[in-house]
């Protein structure tokens, strides 16, 4: 999924108010934090990750896997805070603006 610096802008601001609803931990990205977070993605579209302390871990490393894992797109990794989106095929609540 490819989108532009407008629609990217149009995500931040969409989660600037959003609180992160996943941990990731010392163990990294076990297959349930993948699951939980694909269930969440559909659920919601946009989500923020927090990578906590004792995960040694890069958290744009862990965003880039995390993206790939789970088919969604690294909106941007801020700290240790990584906001992501996917499309719903069920539930779409978001509208990007036109390309």
């Amino acid at each position: 999924m490819n989108i532009n610096s407008k629609q990217r802008a149009y995500l931040r601001k969409e989660a600037h108010h959003l609180d992160s609803i996943l941990h990731i931990g010392k163990n990294g990205i076990t297959p349930e934090i993948t699951e939980a977070i694909n269930e969440a993605l559909e659920k919601r579209e946009l989500i923020k990750v927090n990578v906590l302390k004792n995960c040694f871990d890069d958290p744009k490393d862990l965003a880039e896997v995390i993206g790939e894992r789970t088919r969604s797109l690294v909106v941007q990794v801020m700290g240790r805070r990584i906001t992501l989106y996917r499309e719903s095929q069920d539930n779409k609540t978001i509208e990007l603006p036109r390309k």
